[in-house]
């Protein structure tokens, strides 16, 4: 069932989500212009730290900025500062429409702990808060009941930040998430939701490696991150080493003339490829290894690290002899 917040309490962390389009022929200029921002909030008080994602097509289309301070009043006092305002004035000709600014009460972590999140802004009509209210508890005890579901946090309107009420749904895949949107029982209540609402709109947010480790449509927590990193490397490792003795050396150096720094981008970009469909591929075979089965997770971790590194250690032996 979704758990419905107040707006964050002063002293408690908070997570200002801004999500926004950048023009194309921008990006370059927008990166810069996330430099200066990087700048500017890093020296403000109160602030954590930060987290950009960028865009990944066709799911999520927006870029996603994850400011974390420590209290709601440092949040605030960033958002209405004057150097702030200056540098989203800069920004505006960069963008496709208005950024979407969310103020979020952290979990324990402060971070979502999903591997898709879809932020959900709903504007009411005057006097309708009571309604929504009833509505909400409807369609939260609807999508508890969908696959892959992970948790729901409802925040409401805060005055002077966002005149939205913000839900941010989180699902352990895009299929799972795409099939709740889309669901026959979800298009039922939010026509429902027209009498009292004004407009609402969807953006989805993916986050890091998780895409890759799609093991099961369990309700549980995403696998532990270090797990993740040495399943990458497990995959990165052997793939790096073959298209640089296969097809870096001897074709794209020695028959193309690339330079190295030519040469590195073009494998760095095949082997990105390479890893999409095989990182999956070896997440499936250790599945028992990344979601161990309840009691056996200590255990099983040590095992599964066990395995890892001697096949570490079977890749570094067998190179070895090649080189």
């Amino acid at each position: 069932m979704a758990s419905t917040s107040a707006a964050p309490a002063i002293g408690s962390g908070v997570t200002l989500v801004t999500q926004t389009r950048v023009r194309a022929e921008a990006e370059e200029a927008f990166a810069r212009w996330q430099e200066q921002v990087d700048r500017a909030v890093g020296a403000f008080p109160g602030f954590v730290d930060r987290e950009v994602i960028p865009p990944d097509p066709p799911t999520q289309v927006d870029w996603v900025i994850l400011q974390r301070f420590a209290g709601e009043a440092a949040a605030l006092a960033w958002l209405r500062s004057d150097e702030r305002q200056r540098l989203v004035e800069a920004a505006q000709p960069m963008l496709v429409g208005h950024d979407d600014i969310h103020l979020v009460a952290d979990g324990q972590e402060g971070r979502p702990p999903a591997p898709v999140s879809a932020v959900i802004s709903t504007r009411l009509k005057p006097g309708a808060e009571a309604a929504y209210r009833a509505w909400e508890q409807r369609i939260a005890a609807a999508q508890a009941h969908a696959p892959g579901f992970q948790g729901c946090k409802l925040m409401p309107p805060i005055p002077g930040v966002q005149d939205d009420w913000v839900a941010i749904l989180k699902f352990d895949s895009e299929e799972h998430l795409n099939g709740w949107i889309a669901s026959p029982e979800r298009s039922a209540l939010l026509a429902e939701a027209g009498a009292f609402t004004d407009e609402s709109h969807v953006r989805v947010v993916r986050t890091g490696f998780d895409q890759w480790f799609r093991v099961g449509a369990g309700t549980g927590p995403p696998p532990a991150a270090w797990k993740q990193n040495m399943l990458v490397l497990l995959a990165l490792y052997p793939v790096v080493f073959l298209f640089g003795l296969l097809v870096g050396t001897p074709l794209l150096g020695q028959r193309l003339g690339m330079p190295f720094w030519l040469s590195l981008f073009v494998s760095n970009a095949a082997g990105t490829l390479i890893l999409s469909r095989l990182v999956p591929l070896v997440s499936e075979r250790f599945g028992w290894w990344l979601r161990p089965a309840p009691g056996a997770g200590e255990r099983t971790s040590l095992v599964g690290g066990a395995i890892v590194v001697a096949l570490y250690a079977l890749f570094l032996f067998l190179f070895s002899r090649v080189s």
